[in-house]
This record gives structure tokens, sequence and C-alpha cells, in this order.
């Protein structure tokens, strides 16, 4: 018997989901922990920008499912097809754990059957994990950018009935909402600090993943503390709450979120319905990509690539690029380079950070 974890914005989701899950007990080497999510990723990891479904994806594993509903799952042989791309096969060779796809195509009913089944397949109950906490947005907060998905799958698993649980990881890392609001938002929620076993798990996927939030919650687990920039152009602040995981019931969780809410009274029949009624209360269009300022092109024209980088240089390239944070991303420090976010991994190398985050110094 085990819990379903469910990774609540797509992403890099997966990998701080992953980081949970080891934290609350769920998952090891002898049983995997389960974790659903959507193939929804940004433009520079899929042009598409879209939420992926099984047809795009060749060599998915079909399980049948506990209430009558199979599901697919990711294996390291799973392929996307053009001209779509996605980083959850890569996820299913470097992390410990099972994933699912959850498809938003055909509404919100068959969304919470699948979520249901997948449940019922793992025989536990639902933890939802958000790494930063826009999952607990009003929908007017001035730093909002990507509150539909958060709101479709708290209503989603709602409409399960199955008990859940919702999870949020290092409040406000996201860049989305203020730490200090969140914490408000969180009053009596004692948080539980995963340990460094927990990211070491993690650690092959966050070698190479582009996510930010995911990378930011592990440095701060692992200690990291002050500004990081972030490739949305502002700066995120790691405090001694970072590392913390934070849960609280669903319904809470519910009280807080006005567009999960109207999903569970409307029922939309088809992603664009669902979408559109997040675009009506918040402003945001659900569909549209996540606003993120232009990159910074400090190296330009772009570099032949990692390899070809002179240490000393791009640091000092880094370090402007900083505008004195103490932290860069990587997924920020590709982009100043000119480089894509298939070259971390040879950044890395380069720069010699083991790190979730570069310290430019």
């Amino acid at each position: 018997m085990s819990d379903l974890y469910v990774a609540a914005g797509g992403g890099g989701d997966p990998v701080g989901t992953l980081i949970a899950a080891r934290a609350l007990g769920g998952g090891d080497p002898a049983a995997p922990a389960l974790i659903a999510t959507y193939a929804w990723e940004r433009p520079e990891v899929d042009p598409t920008a879209a939420a992926l479904g099984e047809g795009d994806f060749e060599g998915l594993v079909h399980e049948p499912g506990g209430a009558g509903d199979g599901f697919a799952a990711f294996t390291a042989a799973t392929r996307v097809r053009p001209p779509a791309g996605s980083t959850l096969p890569g996820l299913a060779r470097d992390l410990p754990a099972r994933l699912l796809l959850l498809d938003p195509a055909a509404g919100l009913d068959a969304l919470a059957r699948r979520i249901g089944s997948m449940a019922a397949a793992a025989g536990g109950r639902i933890r939802v994990v958000d790494v930063g906490g826009d999952i607990l947005t009003h929908g007017d907060e001035p730093g909002l950018c990507s509150p539909f998905t958060d709101a479709l799958t708290l209503a989603a698993c709602h409409l399960t009935g199955v008990p859940t649980t919702v999870h949020v990881a290092g409040p406000g890392l996201d860049g989305e909402i203020e730490e200090r609001i969140l914490l408000g938002r969180l009053t009596g929620s004692e948080p539980l600090v995963p340990g460094p076993g927990a990211v070491a798990a993690a650690a092959r996927a966050l070698a190479w993943h582009p996510s930010e939030a995911s990378a930011l919650w592990a440095a701060a687990v692992l200690g990291a503390r002050g500004t990081a920039r972030t490739a949305r152009g502002g700066t995120v602040r790691l405090t001694d709450a970072s590392p913390g995981l934070y849960p609280l019931p669903l319904g809470e969780a519910l009280d807080h979120n006005p567009v999960a809410r109207a999903l569970v009274g409307e029922r939309p029949a088809t992603l664009e319905d669902a979408a559109a009624v997040s675009h009506r209360l918040t402003g945001i269009p659900g569909l549209a990509s996540e606003r993120t300022a232009p990159p910074r092109r400090v190296q330009d024209p772009p570099v032949a690539g990692a390899a070809a980088l002179d240490r000393d240089s791009a640091m000092k390239v880094l370090g402007e690029a900083a505008g004195g944070a103490d932290h860069v991303t990587l997924r920020h420090a590709v982009r100043v380079l000119g480089l894509t976010w298939a070259d971390i991994p040879a950044l890395r190398t380069v720069l010699g950070v083991a790190t979730p985050l570069l310290r430019p110094v």
C-alpha cells in the first residue's frame, strides 16, 4: 500500500515531488514512489508549449486502473513525437520513481477519474506537491504567472473523493507569491524539513533538468541562503523557511483558490473551457506560455557550446548577470551565456559546479 504523489504544476515539479516523497517516507529502491504529472513544459523544452497527451509519446507503458480506468507510465525508453519536446523520459530514467501521465485534454471529470484510478492502484491517499506555493493563490497577486494548472489539479483531486493532503514546498521559491504572504496562509501548518538524503535521491535529475523552483528548494534544503537570480529576470530569497514542506488539508487549499472552487462548481468538459474559467477569474490566459522576461544575453553572439567556454570569462559574465544576487540558477546561467537548457550538464563541468545553484564569485 502506497500513496499517490501528484506533481501539481508539471514542468520540473516531479523533481521536487520526489524530494517531498522521500521526506514523507514514500518511495525507496524496493518500492519507487508513484508520481503523477502533466507533460506540460516551457517553450524552451517543448516548442508546442501544450499539455501533451498519450498520442504525443511512443513507448508509454499502459497500466490497468484500480478503478476501471487505465493510465500510462513513462519509462527511459519513452520518446516524445516531434515537434513536441519533453523532459519526462529523462526523468523516468533518472528519478527513482514511477512517473504517470496526467492528460487533462478531456476535461475535469475525466482527469479526476484518471487520478482516482491511479490512487486506487497505489492503494493509498493522494499527496499533492506544489513547489513554490501558487497553488494557494487568491488570483490577484502581482507576481502571479501560472495559476491554472495547480487549480486544475486541486479541483480534480477534490472530485476523486480520495483523502488528499496538499504540500507546499519552499514557499515563494517559484517567484509568484511572496513568502510572507504564503506563510500567512500556512499558519498552523508545521513544516517538515527534508534531509540531504531526500535531495540526493533526485541528484541525477537535478544535474541536468532546467527546473528552477525544484532546484531552489533542493539548494535551500542543503543550506543555501540569500538571493538567487532566476530566468524570469527577478530574484527570489532563500530563507530559513525555504527548506520547509508545509502540509494542509485539501479543503483549506480549496478555500484559498477561487479558480479551483469555480472549476469544481462548473465542471468544464474540455481543457479549453477549464482554462477559460481561470482566465475569467485571474486575467491570465490559462493555456498561454508562462510569462518570462526575455533573456539578458550578455554573451552575444551565442557561444559554440559550453565546452568552448573559458571558466574565468564565463564566471565574470555570470557575476555581472547576477546583479548583486548571491546565487544564479543554472537555467538563467545558460540563457545569459547564449546556451540552451541541454547545455546545463556541460556548463556544470566547465564551471566545476556540483550544487543545485551557481554561486558567481
